[in-house]
Order: structure tokens, then sequence, then C-alpha cells
């Protein structure tokens, strides 16, 4: 790859495949992780991308994935850990399970991976390498119905700290943290009323919002450390 590229993990939908796609239209080399094989997969490796499947629930996993992107670049622009999970405390699971399982995916992860990555996304000047973390709008907030979801989203946000400090000045590190961004295609019409009126902005943004901000990121020489709410609003109903 003469260009280094961004590495997307959790790609196969929603905002991580959004993402992927407009680097890829941006002629970005990208490298996507996914986790199950949807049709935008093979989409996304038509286009050029590389795309590795991935089994974030042991650390096993997160490290031989970590391998295999290290067998394929030497080096990365930036790093958007965007694979996610999400479970409520009723799911039928023991408790022990569900919080095991929020933390594997949203601080396990990224905290490995960062450290595996660290030196393919330094030695490239002051600001030239960046990690994103998307986390959640409840980090702050709490939930009392995904109660381990949100703690475990909360330490992301504190890794993004932690990260920023131990990075600066080669690589910045930022949090972006979205409500309700996208519906999906089964929700129905009183649950799309209800969700838009938490917000300030009553409306649907769609996953522009946080490409736009996350292109912003990249662009940035300056802002690292920093927690990004796109909430429309949210935190002042």
């Amino acid at each position: 790859m003469t260009q280094r590229p961004i590495l997307i993990t959790g790609a196969g939908k929603r905002i991580g495949l959004a993402l992927a796609r407009f680097f890829i239209e941006k002629k970005q080399p990208v490298i996507v992780s996914y986790r199950t094989y949807y049709p935008a997969i093979a989409g996304l490796e038509q286009a050029g991308a590389r795309c590795i499947q991935a089994d974030f629930s042991s650390d096993e996993g997160i490290l031989s994935f970590a391998n295999r992107v290290c067998e394929l670049t030497p080096s990365l622009r930036a790093v958007i850990h965007n694979a996610s999970d999400w479970r409520a405390e009723k799911c039928g699971l023991p408790l022990t399970q569900v919080l095991h399982q929020m933390m594997q995916v949203h601080v396990h992860a990224p905290y490995l991976l960062n450290h595996a990555f660290a030196g393919l996304l330094s030695g490239h000047g002051i600001a030239g390498g960046d990690i994103i973390h998307i986390t959640d709008y409840v980090a702050e907030r709490g939930s009392d119905k995904h109660i381990a979801y949100a703690a475990s989203k909360a330490a992301l946000e504190n890794l993004t700290l932690s990260f920023a400090k131990k990075l600066a000045p080669e690589v910045k590190v930022n949090a972006i943290a979205p409500a309700m961004i996208m519906f999906n295609a089964g929700d129905d019409e009183a649950y799309r009323r209800q969700a838009l009126d938490k917000s300030l902005m009553k409306i649907e943004p769609g996953v522009e919002e946080i490409i736009n901000l996350v292109d912003w990121l990249l662009s940035s020489r300056y802002v690292t450390g920093a927690h990004h709410a796109v909430d429309g609003g949210r935190a002042l109903r």
C-alpha cells in the first residue's frame, strides 16, 4: 500500500460501513474488521478494502487480528474503534457474562489494539497518526437497562484520555459519543417519535454527522484527548 491505510473495526454495517465507504471513495486505503459476514463486506472487498474476519470475544482473537494487520502493512494512518456489542442485563445471560462481553469488546479490544498498533501509527511527525474511539452518549449518563454496556463505554472514554497522554504528540486520540444517529429498518413509528423527542434537534441526523466529525478530527493537528458528543443537545433535555 503506497498510502498508510485507515483501520476501522466493526465495519460490516451502519457507522463502520459508512466510514469505510467514505474513505474508499476518497481513494484512501482501508482495512476493516467484521464479526459477521454481511453482503456489504463483499462490496467493500470489491472496492479494494482489505477485510478481516475477527473475533474480539477473547484476547487471543484480538491479538490474532492485530498480528494479521501487522502482516498487511508496516504503518497506519488511523485506527477507528467502532466494533461494538449491546447487551441488556435482562438478555437471559448470567450477569457475569454480560459484563465480561461488554468489557471485552469495548475495553480489552481497544486497549490491546492501541498498544499493538502504536508503532504503526507513530514515526510520521506531530499529529501524524490518529486513534478514534466510538463511545456512546450513555457513558456519561449511565443506563438502568444497560448497566454493563454503559460502564464499558465509560471505560473507553477514560482510555481516550490515557492513550492521548501516552502517544502525544505523534498520535492524537479522541472519542466520539453518539446518541441516536440512524434508525433500523424495523423501528416502528411510535419508537421513532419517542427517540426523536429526546434531543433538542428532533431529527435523525444520519451517518454523515459522524463521517464529517471523523474527517475533521483526522485533519486537525491540535485536538487530542477530547470527548465529542453527537447527541443533538440531548444532554440539555
